[in-house]
């Protein structure tokens, strides 16, 4: 089928949808017309509405005229999902790939975060806890606690949530304080693998007008893998897990129209780190890595919030101060194997010689920011709502790198001090070290208007103005060469600053046939904006030195998306049935990506210039009886790449390199014909597979609740299927391309009658499948392949008490 073909199919089915769709919204509104109580029965036991903050304000998510999923604390617990990455499969078009390091890299349709291990940009898919935006990436790898529910936003969000919502929005709401009466629980599990969980919580309200709530959780478990040739292990787990949060929140409401709500979530991990197996490692099981280095993961965050909301009788002003602290320190075997298996698949026959080890002891990443938010939501009838608002970010990423590759035995060298002197031996011994600074201050302005033309029409439009400006300081050391002649090793010096100012915004119409049936259609634009490349901005790449305006540039473009999206969204058959649909198409421009120059070391960002990406998304919920429920989501999703591009694959620039006679450690004895011989291995990227979409993904609940003895019982079971999909846009044959996997889960529940306490047994992974979560190509260093997978079976059993 040609691409056209695959267009007009999506187009097509899309419409069949809507029209199906609205069709038998009119003949359902006849054959069940009814007195309003009995539909006011109907509705009590059918499904349930559930309210999300998606544009701004409080609303049903069957009346959001856009793409949203929500995920609840139920849901959650059922799949012992107690962070980001267990969503994937559970929400059309999200992945979830962990990445280097402690990395998440969030994709939605396809548009996410192509740059890894580079936290100096912005990600295709905003992070919120609570509304405030999450500046860091490795800070979604931090757990959830005290969850009501997760909201999934999906396409653009050029108005209301503007830069770095390219792919979409993902909001983490917790649960509120409340004055109402004294509340609590407490649970605690243990399983396989060592597994030990615990949860609690307690509401208080301190008087008619204030409340406080605190949470706190663990979660610990041995490693479901391990490496066999660390010096000093037999074995060395990987996967494991030893994380504690706990929450704290106030709210304060003095009169009905007024209150201020503060919330504090501080979390702790330190962990041997992931399970990164090399796809060249000769052991076959896949949880058995032959490593020969420590790999590490510390991840402490601090969030702070603060919300004030005021309701007047013209509008609801509301706002949202925000304030992080990230620390991570990350160390993995960058070779993923061991001294032996690296120096054959290194060795050259020009020099009778090969590498032993490439190790990353130390990734050191600090981020502190503020943000604030202001916005007045409209609060009155008549045919016109809106919301306006400005919001505030700053933000300072600080980094410290050190990578050693060598041909000797000494392993498990350690991280040079920041004072390290330029002249110390130790230095000429690294292969890379980095010391950098980028610091983001943005601002932006937004408007956005819903008007009823008729009472069945309406149509919304709103824009906003986005300013972004970077500036920093950088330094690197390079093959055991530092530029400096005194003083420390590492010295960073300014990079430079480079700002933006874009304008983006959202045109929609949604037609109403009835109460329960709406049909939408919209335009969005969502910008991502560029950035400095410290490296090439320091003169360290071949456009500064050679002039190629192909090679790595001293900054990179902003990024934008024109979304092209018809939905709908329906209740059928008295509200036991609901089904919602969408179609889409992307105009993708200036896509940035991780590139390699053809100055060794000299990797940096650049931008892919046309993609298309288009889909069509179902989800649905039946409840049959009262203590029956299926829910089910599909994603069939497609785009490639529109216009030529020559892009420099890392493990091809290698290839050339090596190939010509200029293996590293000779690159710089011949250093322009090395780098011309890298320069030449080039490949046009146009037709390529966008890459973070799979064809095909989906998953399907049955839940069954009922009373069995002396208690209510409820099961569940859920079959999860995410596609196969390119992992880079290079799309290098069988290396990039990361295999589909299933997923099954079960759980049940039982709640002895009048005793406020649960029993709850979870089986995860029931077939104990090794599904690929992800397959990374480092970027970086000997540009090794790894796999990462899913948990194994897990089996949990937990004990809840509810007060």
């Amino acid at each position: 089928m040609t691409r056209k073909s695959y267009i007009a199919f999506a187009y097509a089915s899309g419409i069949s949808l809507l029209a199906l769709a609205s069709g038998t919204a009119h003949a359902d509104e006849a054959e069940t017309a009814a007195p309003p109580v009995a539909g006011a029965a109907a509705a009590a036991s059918g499904i349930t509405d559930i309210v999300v903050t998606a544009e701004r304000r409080e609303v049903s998510l069957q009346d959001a005229p856009l793409s949203v999923s929500a995920v609840t604390s139920d849901q959650l617990e059922a799949a012992n999902i107690n962070d980001i990455t267990g969503l994937n499969g559970t929400v059309p078009g999200l992945v979830v790939a962990r990445s280097g390091g402690g990395e998440r890299i969030i994709s939605i349709r396809g548009i996410g975060s192509e740059t890894p291990e580079n936290t100096n940009t912005q990600p295709g898919v905003s992070y919120h806890i609570d509304g405030v935006y999450i500046f860091n990436s490795i800070a979604a790898s931090a757990a959830f606690i005290d969850v009501a529910q997760v909201e999934v936003l999906r396409g653009p969000q050029g108005t209301l949530f503007g830069q770095g919502s390219t792919g979409g929005t993902i909001n983490v709401v917790s649960i509120e304080p409340t004055t109402d009466e004294t509340t609590g629980y407490v649970k605690a599990g243990i399983g396989n693998y060592n597994y030990k969980e615990g949860s609690a919580a307690l509401n208080v309200p301190l008087s008619d007008t204030l409340a406080v709530r605190g949470a706190f959780q663990f979660t610990k478990h041995d490693g479901y893998a391990y490496a066999t040739e660390v010096p000093g292990f037999e074995k060395y787990d990987l996967d494991d897990e030893d994380n504690t949060g706990w929450r704290l929140g106030a709210k304060w409401s003095p009169t009905s129209n007024f209150s201020i709500t503060l919330n504090t979530i501080q979390y702790n991990s330190e962990t041997n780190g992931p399970a990164q197996k090399n796809i060249l490692d000769p052991e076959p099981d896949p949880r058995v890595l032959t490593q020969d280095y420590p790999g590490r993961s510390v991840v402490k965050t601090q969030f702070y919030s603060g919300v004030m909301r005021y309701e007047t009788p013209f509008a609801v002003i509301k706002s949202i101060t925000g304030y992080q602290k990230l620390h991570s320190e990350q160390a993995w075997d960058a070779d993923g194997l061991d001294s032996d298996l690296f120096y054959d698949l290194t060795f050259s026959p020009l020099t009778y010689g090969g590498s032993t080890y490439d190790h990353v002891p130390l990734w050191e990443a600090d981020t502190e920011s503020w943000s604030q938010e202001v916005n007045l939501t409209s609060n009155h009838g008549g045919p016109l709502s809106w919301v306006v608002g400005g919001v505030y970010l700053h933000s300072k990423n600080s980094q410290y790198i050190n990578e050693y590759r060598g041909s000797d035995d000494q392993i498990l060298r350690p991280v040079l001090p920041l004072d390290t002197p330029w002249n110390d031996p130790a230095v000429g011994i690294i292969t890379y070290a980095e010391l950098s600074s980028i610091k983001r201050e943005l601002y932006a302005f937004y408007a956005q208007g819903t008007y009823e033309l008729t009472p069945e029409l309406k149509v919304t439009a709103g824009a906003r103005y986005n300013h972004d400006k970077a500036s920093g300081m950088f330094d690197s050391a390079s093959g055991g060469a530092s530029s400096q002649t005194s003083g420390a090793f590492l010295q960073p010096s300014s990079t430079g600053s480079r700002k933006t100012d874009a304008w983006t915004g959202k045109v929609a119409l949604e037609y109403q046939f009835s109460p329960d049936n709406m049909l939408y259609a919209s335009w969005t634009r969502g910008f991502k904006p560029g950035g400095i490349n410290s490296a090439s901005s320091a003169c360290g790449g071949a456009y500064c030195i050679f002039g190629w305006e192909d090679s790595i540039k001293p900054t990179y473009k902003d990024e934008t998306v024109d979304s092209f999206e018809i939905g709908t969204k329906n209740r059928f058959l008295g509200d036991t049935l609901q089904l919602n649909a969408s179609g889409f198409l992307y105009n993708y421009k200036n896509m940035q990506f991780l590139e390699e120059d053809p100055v060794l070391y000299g990797e940096g960002i650049s931008n892919a210039p046309k993609a298309r990406v288009y889909g069509i998304e179902v989800e649905g919920i039946w409840a049959p009886t009262d203590g029956l429920r299926f829910d089910a989501s599909l994603s069939w999703l497609e785009g490639e790449f529109t216009s030529h591009y020559l892009a420099l694959d890392p493990a091809a620039a290698t290839s050339a390199q090596n190939t010509a006679g200029y293996p590293d450690w000779l690159f710089w004895n011949n250093f322009y014909a090395a780098s011309v011989a890298r320069d030449a291995a080039r490949a046009d990227i146009k037709g390529n597979r966008v890459p973070k979409l799979p064809r095909w993904q989906g998953n399907i609940a049955a839940t069954w609740n009922g009373k069995v003895g002396p208690g209510e019982l409820t099961g569940r079971a859920q079959l999860i299927y995410r596609g196969k999909y390119q992992y880079r846009l290079f799309n290098d044959g069988a290396i990039d391309l990361t295999p589909s996997y299933t997923q099954v889960n079960l759980m049940a529940k039982y709640e002895p009658e009048g005793t406020n306490t649960d029993i709850t047994l979870r089986v995860i992974n029931l077939f104990d499948k090794n599904g690929i979560n992800s397959r990374f190509s480092d970027p970086y260093g000997s540009a090794q392949v790894m796999d990462t997978y899913i948990p194994p079976r897990q089996v949990i059993v937990s004990f809840g008490y509810k007060f």
